[in-house]
């Protein structure tokens, strides 16, 4: 899923494209990517952009007067610019947005069309699609932990959780609590003052870095290659090769659809986290050690 420097990329690179120009037409691929029936589609074409916003990992255009398009790319939503009137391709296109200086394609890979396309009328409608959560980069500290404490879950859990901080899904959660040097499945409150502003500084540091790292990708061109895998990172998408601080093996956590990677050294004090399935189904066989996972 496209997280949180994606998303400021994506919208830093569409700025000079589209700010100030009309959004001709909505053209739909795929009639289940609109989620609102009222106001109609067509009430946002011909309209002027005047600004692009993030709300968490949703990207919203902002239409003259107070109209707003709520588009949220969910797991394999990308964006693509191509040149005006270019066909949505595909499978994989859902839709287009016609500017008088290109369009911008919508594809979702995979079978499920998660992704969403919501319009509506009013900065009050606008908060309703709001998670609320607290955006890091603007935070202190001190504000970190107290949103930090508010619940008591796991780490991973927190991290990801949109109502408590924004734009923060798996792939940088894993790269933030590696930074941090602490368990995936650490409970937010019985963190040490010193922990949580290892986690704070850690966040940081890893947002902005990425943020960094994919404007440079990028160039002056606009984001092809948006992904939850990147070379560079130290433990997303890195089961079973090494760690690159102390060169023990990545372990992994499945569930559901998503996994939490993480170093057992680095952040679990050695200690081999059970994974759901499988070690239920090796029961007794479960490592639960890096020396009895290494033997």
């Amino acid at each position: 899923m496209p997280e949180l420097p994606d998303i400021v990329v994506y919208l830093e690179r569409l700025r000079p494209r589209v700010l100030g120009e009309k959004l001709e037409r909505v053209r739909l691929a795929n009639p289940f990517l609109l989620r609102s029936v009222l106001p109609p589609l067509p009430e946002a074409h011909g309209r002027t952009m005047v600004e692009l916003r993030r709300l968490g990992k949703r990207i919203v255009f902002a239409l003259e007067p107070d109209w707003f398009l709520i588009l949220h790319l969910m797991i394999a939503g990308r964006l693509h610019w191509k040149p005006q009137g270019a066909k949505p391709p595909g499978k994989v296109g859902l839709a287009a947005f016609d500017f008088p200086t290109g369009t911008l394609i919508l594809t979702e890979a995979g079978s499920k069309r998660r992704a969403s396309l919501h319009l509506v009328r009013g900065e009050e409608e606008l908060a309703r699609h709001d998670p609320g959560g607290l955006e890091v980069l603007d935070a202190t500290a001190e504000r970190f932990g107290v949103v930090l404490r508010r619940e008591n879950h796991t780490l991973k859990r927190a991290l990801t959780d949109p109502r408590l901080f924004s734009g923060i899904g798996n792939s940088y959660s894993d790269e933030i609590l590696h930074r941090a040097r602490l368990s995936p499945l650490a409970l937010t409150q019985r963190l040490s003052a010193a922990e949580i502003t290892r986690l704070f500084q850690a966040t940081r540091a890893t947002l902005l870095e990425w943020l960094e790292q994919l404007r440079q990708e990028a160039g002056d061109g606009f984001p092809e290659k948006v992904t939850a895998f990147r070379d560079g990172m130290a433990v997303h998408g890195r089961y079973r090769q090494p760690c690159p601080v102390c060169g023990t093996a990545v372990q992994r956590i499945r569930y559901a659809e998503n996994e939490t990677n993480y170093c057992p050294r680095c952040q679990t004090e050695g200690k081999v986290l059970a994974d759901r399935s499988l070690s239920r189904l090796l029961k007794d066989d479960w490592p639960r050690s890096i020396e009895e996972l290494e033997s």
